[in-house]
């Protein structure tokens, strides 16, 4: 009779375990959900397509609004990195134009890039004074000046991974 409770018991925990994994898959992929919270790590197969959909239409300028709110650049700094001018992106916004592929690709690049190092640095605004601090590692020039290339926005995301696993960066 020993055994049947001690049975009943550790299904009962696993059907708990089950469930308690269950519930926390379910509250990561509502957390998934948006693409804005997206970091490199959370990027599968599966949301690389919805991404690479979202680019293709481009960004709509109110989810850019968005995403200013979270990112800590500057609309100078975001015209730099998105290669127009301020007053383009005055122009885009006030017609509520959505942006050409080209430049949702950087939007979310840069996006994710933030995202990442705010998960590495653990805190939005260390990150931000690293990318705003010169790096010996990239060059003696700070992060934030490297971002207007896909190989600037690359070696960023190496300096930062570099960082994550300990490595003098």
């Amino acid at each position: 009779m020993a055994k049947t409770a001690t049975a009943k018991k550790e299904s009962s925990d696993g059907t708990t375990a089950v469930a308690e994994h269950a519930r926390a898959y379910v509250r990561q992929e509502r957390a998934s959900s948006d693409p804005f919270s997206w970091t490199y790590s959370s990027v599968d197969d599966r949301n690389m397509v919805a991404l690479i959909g979202k680019v293709r239409n481009g960004i709509p300028f109110h989810e850019f609004r968005k995403i200013r709110g979270l990112v800590d650049f500057s609309i100078d700094e975001w015209a730099n990195y998105l290669q127009v001018s301020v007053r383009t992106l005055q122009r885009n916004e006030k017609e509520q134009k959505a942006f050409l592929p080209v430049q949702s690709e950087r939007i979310m690049e840069l996006t994710m890039l933030h995202n990442y190092g705010i998960e590495v640095f653990g805190d939005k605004d260390r990150f931000n004074r690293w990318l705003a601090a010169r790096s010996v590692a990239l060059g003696g020039v700070a992060p934030k000046e490297l971002l207007d290339t896909n190989f600037g926005i690359q070696m960023v995301k190496d300096a930062i991974t570099r960082i994550e696993h300990g490595v003098l960066a």
